[in-house]
């Protein structure tokens, strides 16, 4: 099997490309942008930033394509850019839409009371933790090797029942992915659920963890 090989020039702009459009602000601005030319003080305004804040980001917009610039006396007014930047922030409405119709799918299929199927926070998890909860990591055993839980054993969502005889059904589960909008770890509760597991979900996932600055363990190289 070919190696993908993430150095590549291609790759590497396309990166930069969705790291420009990885900030709420800069997307904002954007749609302001798309719904009528604007001066930095309007967009200020719309957005609630300081004018150095939406200079900052407008520049990183500008500087990937997504819009350009003319001046008009005293002011420098901001337009969209060539190109499909439509297509772009509307394949990303589309991939947001889709997710969250998942997670919507994925609980009112479960058979075991939709409305539990609620993440619990960091902090309920600690505590659950202490009580001797399982932690399960349903990401791919890549990410898990990358940084996981303390604790947390991992059993990709794909494989997981095939491994169903291995879980104890006389203890609480509980289940983390990739964040509070990635689906893997619903599904996983769904199916432990409808199999008689008592399961649940970190809403924040991993990166929740992460961002609360608490321990994680990775697999060494």
């Amino acid at each position: 099997m070919k190696m993908i090989d993430p150095a590549t020039k291609p790759l590497n702009e396309l990166a930069d490309i969705a790291k420009t459009l990885g900030h709420a602000h800069r997307l904002a601005l954007l749609e302001a942008i798309f719904q009528r030319e604007s001066s930095v003080e309007r967009l200020t305004q719309l957005s609630g930033l300081s004018i150095t804040n939406t200079s900052q980001h407008l520049q990183q917009l500008r500087r990937a394509g997504f819009v350009q610039t003319r001046r008009d006396g005293k002011h420098v007014l901001y337009r969209i850019g060539i190109g499909p930047v439509a297509n772009v922030l509307a394949a990303l409405h589309d991939y947001l839409d889709f997710q969250q119709a998942e997670i919507q799918r994925v609980v009112s299929g479960s058979v075991h009371h939709p409305e539990h199927l609620e993440g619990v926070s960091i902090e309920k998890l600690i505590a659950k933790l202490e009580e001797g909860v399982l932690l399960l990591d349903v990401r791919s055993a890549e990410d898990y090797a990358a940084g996981h839980i303390p604790g947390a054993i991992n059993i990709p969502t794909e494989a997981l029942e095939q491994h169903f005889a291995e879980l104890p059904r006389d203890q609480d589960i509980l289940a983390y992915c990739g964040g509070r909008y990635c689906v893997l770890s619903i599904q996983a509760v769904s199916l432990l659920r409808a199999k008689g597991f008592k399961a649940q979900r970190l809403e924040d996932g991993f990166p929740g963890w992460q961002a609360a600055g608490l321990r994680i363990e990775a697999m060494r190289r």
